[in-house]
């Protein structure tokens, strides 16, 4: 089994690719084929991580279109957002026009597939949460969706999030378009998983990618044993401007920085009572949101009535370079999350050497450990209070021993370079699976298909898929999913 990241040799970039880009990919034996990603909105400032993958594997040679279902909502800030989305197709903004266009193509053209699509968004459409008429939709995304994929030779999709952008993806497939994967983040997904038929799509999927191990864990919940050894541990990557950034020593000034969307559960709120505290007790606390989101008039309400305008500030959304300069600016990132996946702010603020305050939440504990950070529970204003406290009167030199551990452990398992390999290796042995199906020979199950995918990141426990479990290949059109597992925790 090869170790994630092996092949990183200094093997040279390809003219015009970022010096912080992953290397070019030595010839595998693989075809890398040609990949679309679909996102729900796509660029977005809170989705640099999904930007990294797709640099990353245009510098390794693997061509890479990009697919948002709608526009953004809101600016953007960061110039490499700005030129992602000139490169980016908005399915949506073909209008009602375009995609009727495309459903009256597929019923015509392909019309068992589109009925069985339209079983599947039926089916589907009921459970959701979303309505019947929502799923509808989806399946007319998905009709103008496998148009644009068969106009640009795409051989296999990834889908980042397993909600709609899953579904269409799922939808596309029946149709006759390309086989398809997907990354559930958390915490949408593990909310609503039965309303999102979460099962049906790990079952339809050549794999599907949790964002810690916490996430996977909750991916065996909801699928059935069998598609156990399709669910891969793939972490989000930190770019070499974040884990090559010269060390800065932690400030004396008593500042702290929170980086993330200004949403319910990320706990701001309960960040700005906890700053309020402090303040009472004669801190004098300097407090930067960074970042933007549906709660921000509610934060801005907040600080005005406990009459913390001067302790506490509010960025918007900031380009990377702000990012972190606000970091290395605070003594450390705290972020009180209710609920999460594995937040890629805590990620970046590690890297550049900073402790970091969060929530025993989710795949969190799995990065943050008492060497590097403080851990409290969800919801508890009280300890989210000491923890900070000892953050602003702690010794530099002790945040400095703690930004140390930290930064070695992102190095360790969240290196862009070593995340990027290992995308590269599931979708060529995804490719080589379909073609091998269509020419008649065995298709080679899940991380089996020439080198292993299943290799694991240092730190990480073994076990990333599960490759002994018996199943037959999944990911085709036809078929339905076998019953989920609903085991309770």
């Amino acid at each position: 089994m090869r170790e994630e990241g092996q092949g990183l040799d200094g093997a040279a970039r390809p003219a015009g690719v970022p010096a912080d880009a992953p290397p070019a990919a030595r010839n595998t034996g693989r075809d890398a084929g040609r990949i679309a990603y679909l996102v729900n909105q796509y660029p977005k400032g809170s989705h640099t991580f999904i930007r990294r993958e797709i640099v990353g594997l245009e510098a390794r040679g693997v061509p890479v279109e990009r697919f948002s279902i709608r526009s953004l909502e809101g600016r953007l800030v960061d110039a490499r957002d700005l030129e992602e989305r000139r490169r980016t197709c908005v399915l949506l903004e073909q209008g009602v026009g375009g995609l009727l266009v495309a459903v009256v193509a597929c019923v015509v053209g392909r019309p068992a597939r589109f009925a069985a699509a339209l079983g599947l968004a039926v089916r589907t459409g009921w459970r959701s949460d979303r309505g019947l008429l929502r799923n509808l939709v989806y399946l007319a995304e998905a009709c103008l969706l496998l148009r644009e994929l068969r106009a640009r030779g795409v051989d296999h999709v990834h889908a980042h999030f397993g909600t709609n952008p899953a579904t269409v993806a799922m939808l596309c497939r029946v149709l006759g378009g390309p086989p398809f994967s997907f990354t559930a983040h958390g915490p949408e997904e593990f909310d609503k998983p039965d309303l999102l038929a979460l099962g049906e799509k790990i079952h339809r999927a050549e794999f599907v990618a949790g964002v810690s191990s916490f996430g996977r864990s909750q991916l065996y919940r909801r699928c059935a044993p069998d598609d156990w050894r399709k669910v891969e541990v793939v972490h989000c990557g930190v770019d070499a401007s974040f884990l090559d950034a010269p060390h800065a020593p932690a400030p004396r000034a008593p500042r702290l920085v929170c980086v993330g969307r200004l949403c319910e559960q990320k706990g701001q709120l309960l960040l700005v009572e906890a700053a309020a505290r402090l303040v009472r007790e004669g801190l004098d606390l300097r407090l930067v949101l960074v970042g933007d989101g549906e709660l921000r008039e509610a934060i801005e309400a907040r600080l005005t009535r406990a009459g913390l305008e001067r302790h506490v500030e509010i960025t918007g959304w900031a380009s990377g370079e702000r990012v972190r300069e606000e970091l290395q600016a605070a003594r450390a990132m705290v972020l009180p999350s209710f609920a999460e996946g594995l937040p890629v702010g805590v990620m970046e603020a590690l890297a550049l050497g900073r402790p970091v305050i969060s929530t025993y939440v989710a795949g969190i504990p799995e990065l943050v450990t008492p060497d590097c950070g403080w851990l409290v529970p969800a919801g508890s204003i009280d300890a989210l209070v000491d923890a900070m406290r000892e953050a602003l009167l702690a010794a530099p030199s002790t945040l400095d021993a703690m930004g140390r551990a930290g930064r070695e452990r992102v190095r360790a398992r969240h290196d862009a370079e070593r995340i990027v390999v290992r995308l590269d290796d599931l979708f060529r042995d995804c490719i080589a699976r379909e073609r091998a199906r269509r020419e008649g020979e065995p298709a080679v199950a899940p991380g089996r298909a020439g080198e292993s995918t299943s290799s694991q990141s240092p730190g990480e426990s073994p076990g990333n898929s599960i490759g002994g479990l018996a199943g037959g290949s999944g990911g085709g059109p036809a078929g339905a999913a076998p019953a989920a597992s609903r085991a309770a925790a």
